[in-house]
């Protein structure tokens, strides 16, 4: 296969906008390393890893499995957090809403879950993944999704138990 021969002619490949400056440089996983931090994402950062260090610490009800009547599993997170008095974390919260939004359109979407689902399940299933978003969520992709939404506070729960107090 031949080469072309450069050409004599020149080309203009200036621009009319102004110069912005360097353009910064990026690695595969959006890591910037000619940019100084940004500050917003430096303060998400670490109101996350000040979350998930105290939602780590809030231990899951070892006593449950109680029939808690439900519509929707919404609402079924709202009784357990009143019954066990603590907080559900942002992405089971966030897990809670996608489900509901799933039934949405179905031929029993207007049937209560709890008859659909057993209701022990259904609460067993929650503080399962309750327990995963607890023990092994990342501070960095919760910073991540905070950055995305600006209502992620929405998803907070201001719900602060005791910590000492055990359920185990």
């Amino acid at each position: 296969m031949k080469r072309s021969n450069p050409s004599s002619e020149q080309v203009d490949i200036s621009s009319d906008e102004e110069d912005e400056g360097p353009v910064s440089k990026k690695s595969c996983s959006d890591a910037t390393f000619d940019q100084p931090p940004n500050e917003v994402e430096d303060s998400l950062l670490r109101r996350a890893e000040i979350y998930q260090e105290y939602m780590k610490q809030i231990p899951i009800p070892c006593l449950r499995g109680s029939v808690v009547p439900f519509n929707t599993w919404i609402e079924l997170g709202m009784s357990l957090k009143e019954l066990y008095g603590q907080p559900l974390h942002y992405l089971t919260n966030i897990h809670l809403r996608q489900l509901d939004q799933s039934r949405a359109g179905t031929a029993d979407e207007d049937v209560p879950l709890d008859i659909i689902i057993s209701p022990p399940k259904a609460e067993a299933s929650i503080w399962l993944i309750e327990e995963v978003h607890r023990l092994s969520s990342s501070p960095h992709h919760l910073a991540k999704l905070w950055r995305d939404d600006p209502l992620y506070h929405a998803f907070i729960d201001p719900i602060f138990p005791d910590l000492p107090k055990t359920f185990c």
